[in-house]
Parts: structure tokens; sequence; C-alpha cells
């Protein structure tokens, strides 16, 4: 269901990627180990929900500012291999939901960096 109020970055692609790689790292945290909530599982699921989070918090700047919560997604991204590579290591998610993970988070790094370049190419026009 589509809310009447209605933001503008939720029409961005990699926004909803995020949003949905997010909502996949909660489901695999809630089958981690009780003893992991505050752990692992705490870092995964906030380095998965920055993403979207600083995508969502970068829209409504300027294009330089932009560009720098692009980054900061860009970061949280690489945060979620670790943490996905240390859920498998300790056998907490399957080798193939961290391969899945791994390809998410590759295409979500690929779009944030696409992105950077077109916002770059943007205020190197003006």
């Amino acid at each position: 269901m589509r809310s009447k109020y209605h933001f503008k970055f939720e029409d961005l692609m990699i926004y909803n990627k995020a949003v949905d790689f997010g909502e996949s790292v909660n489901d695999q945290i809630n089958t981690f180990p009780k003893e992991e909530r505050y752990r692992l599982a705490s870092q995964f699921i906030r380095a998965a929900d920055s993403l979207a989070l600083n995508i969502a918090e970068g829209s409504a700047s300027s294009e330089a500012q932009f560009n720098r919560y692009l980054q900061l997604a860009w970061d949280s991204a690489h945060e979620c291999v670790v943490c996905s590579t240390k859920a498998r290591l300790r056998g907490f998610i399957t080798e193939m939901q961290d391969e899945k993970n791994r390809e998410e988070i590759t295409e979500l790094s690929k779009m944030i960096t696409s992105f950077k370049k077109h916002l770059k190419s943007k205020m190197n026009n003006r």
C-alpha cells in the first residue's frame, strides 16, 4: 500500500533495494542465537538499515551533501559484508545466504557508486 504522504526519495530504486536488504537482514538475525542479539545481530541490522537511512537523509540535501551521505551508505554496505561473513563463519547463516547477501550488497554498492558519479557529473556541469 502506498501512503498518501509520499516522499520523493521513496521513488529511488536504490532506496527501495536498500529497504528490502534491511528487511532481509532483519529476517536473518531473527534466527541468530539469543546471546547474539546485542552483538553481531545488532551491528548487522544497524549497518543494513543505515543504507536506506543515509539515502533518505541525504536526498533532501544539496548534491554535494547527498554525495557525502551516499558515501556513508557505501561504507555501511561494506560493513554488511563483514557482518555476513562473520555470521556465516559462526554458523548463523548458510554459505548460500552469505552469497545472496554478497550479491545484494554488490548490486547496492554499484548503484551507490553510479549515483555518486551522476551527482558529481551534475555538479561539474554547472
